[in-house]
């Protein structure tokens, strides 16, 4: 915890420009690829754990021309899961000299001492979603037991990495891992819209979206034109019904396999496929039941602060909440694909 603001040393008459040139970080985008594109804030201040239960069902039936004495019944299996809950917390102290120094650089030291506060914990809460603290725990999305996990494979000239990848092998590869996911959830059929998130490091989109750029001969926009990775894969999305949306995280960076870097596609609520009976899909109907696939609880939507005078002279401003880290309930729903970029 430090604060520099040194004394300053201004030519008169001089004009100061008012405005700050503020030092940014990445927007992270990791919280679309939840449920709803946010946490669940549901849990209490002081829960220490957050349960789940969960229903499969294995169904059997008897056909004959005759009644039978022997008859197959439905077997329902319930289990729970649980996942642990973290207090996130930082603090800084400050006095009027401070603020006063601060306010010569034109800035409220409380406001920009809030802002910080929450970026951190903010940040932590990202790194929390993506790979948790305890990996044997199954917790963070990139832990998930039973995700697909895959590597880039080489393209048709043998090239294995992003930047020197064919853009129509590319192109057919994401579309693939696309079918796969939703063939593997039953998302497939008329009444079925997904949201289909791609996530990864900005140098792997923006490879797809202003580089890589499909030719004539895979891909033919209306008047003959082409279009990019990116393009191809959200047009024909469209066409299917489905919406992709793309998000940035220069954290995945180096978190694939081998040192790759990480490339997640999620499709982050499952629909419920149903038909007009007989719905061999009708024990989808048993409520209450969740369309979740990423959750990530917390027990507020923002950080609580609380500011306390402190004994020799200023205050404390404490930010604080509590969370779990990402957690998949379908694995499913979740592919993990290492590129070399």
């Amino acid at each position: 915890m430090s604060y520099l603001f040194p004394a300053q040393a201004k030519i008169t008459p001089s004009f100061s420009e008012p405005e700050l040139i503020v030092q940014y970080a990445q927007a992270s985008g990791f919280m679309q690829t939840m449920e709803k594109g946010k946490m669940r804030v549901r849990m209490g201040q002081d829960d220490l754990a957050v349960y789940v239960n969960s229903l499969n069902i294995q169904t059997e039936s008897v056909a004959s021309q005759f009644g039978s004495n022997w008859l197959p019944s439905v077997s329902l299996q319930a289990q729970f899961d649980q996942a642990l809950t973290y207090v996130l917390r930082n603090r800084n102290n400050y006095d009027d000299a401070m603020e006063r120094a601060a306010a010569r650089y034109n800035v409220s030291l409380p406001n920009a001492l809030e802002l910080g506060q929450r970026q951190g914990i903010y940040q932590q809460l990202r790194s929390m979603y993506w790979y948790g603290y305890n990996a044997s725990n199954n917790e963070g999305i990139l832990n998930t037991q039973g995700a697909t996990s895959v590597t880039l494979p080489a393209d048709t000239d043998g090239n294995t990495t992003v930047t020197a990848y064919n853009p129509n092998d590319m192109y057919q590869f994401i579309l693939q891992q696309i079918v796969l996911m939703k063939s593997r959830m039953y998302q497939s059929g008329a009444q079925i819209a997904n949201r289909i998130v791609i996530a990864s490091a900005q140098r792997e989109f923006l490879q797809f979206q202003y580089s890589s750029v499909v030719q004539v001969t895979s891909y033919q926009r209306p008047g003959g034109g082409t279009n990019t990775v990116a393009g191809a894969i959200q047009k024909i999305a469209e066409e299917a019904g489905d919406s992709i949306e793309w998000v940035y995280d220069d954290t995945l960076i180096g978190k694939g396999a081998g040192g790759a870097d990480m490339v997640v596609i999620t499709i982050p609520e499952i629909e419920v496929p149903t038909m007009e009976d007989p719905n061999t899909n009708i024990f989808g109907k048993l409520q209450p039941s969740t369309k979740a696939v990423n959750v990530q609880y917390a027990d507020v939507a923002a950080p609580i602060k609380t500011i306390t005078p402190i004994p020799d002279g200023g205050l404390t401003q404490m930010l604080e909440m509590r969370a779990t880290a990402g957690w998949c309930w379908r694995p499913q729903g979740v592919t993990l694909i290492s590129m070399p970029y």
